[in-house]
């Protein structure tokens, strides 16, 4: 009796594992773009990629300005910003997607690819940010994100090689993105 309640329980349990999507690497996440079509980070296998989480009512929005600098000077050697916006951090992202976009493009002349609204941290976070925190955990192995625009680094073959503050400024990560760039 309690072979076959063991055998029942192995074939459930191997059930739920089959059915749990698999990520292989950080190109397989699913995500949104703020345009509302359903992709992957596929795309930018291959490239140096920054990934920052936004907000368009916080101190360090004018942040924003260098992203897009750093995204413009280097986009042609194979790196990208990615930007996602969430709310959780003093409701400073309140705005609808087409909202969000607008903001970035007319104050900022945002050209970098932006995703859709996403939670960083607590039962909800995205599954991409779960990696991305895991991979590089904050100050004395905190894995939770403290604030907006806390950046992601991330080198050609996908590895997270780096995780840098609210605080830092875009143009203080160029030497490090210079460095991944080199063939």
């Amino acid at each position: 009796m309690i072979k076959k309640v063991f055998s029942l329980l192995l074939v459930f349990a191997s059930f739920i594992v089959a059915k749990e999507p698999t990520v292989q690497s950080i190109y397989d996440f699913n995500v949104k773009t703020i345009e509302g079509k359903e992709t992957t980070l596929a795309p930018y296998r291959g490239k140096v990629m920054l990934i920052v989480n936004v907000a368009s009512k916080c101190g360090y929005t004018p942040q924003y300005e260098g992203l897009e600098a750093l995204y413009q000077k280097y986009k042609e050697k194979g790196f990208v910003v990615l930007g996602f916006p969430s709310n959780q951090f003093g409701n400073q992202e309140p705005g609808t997607e087409e909202e969000i976009q607008h903001f970035c493009r007319v104050n900022f002349g945002v050209t970098f690819p932006m995703f859709s609204k996403i939670e960083v941290n607590g039962e909800n976070t995205h599954p991409l940010y779960t990696h991305l925190k895991s991979e590089q955990p904050g100050i004395l192995g905190t894995e939770a994100i403290k604030w907006n625009f806390t950046k992601f680094l991330v080198d050609k073959q996908g590895n997270v090689v780096a995780r840098f503050g609210s605080s830092t400024k875009p143009n203080e990560i160029e030497a490090e993105i210079e460095k991944l760039l080199k063939p």
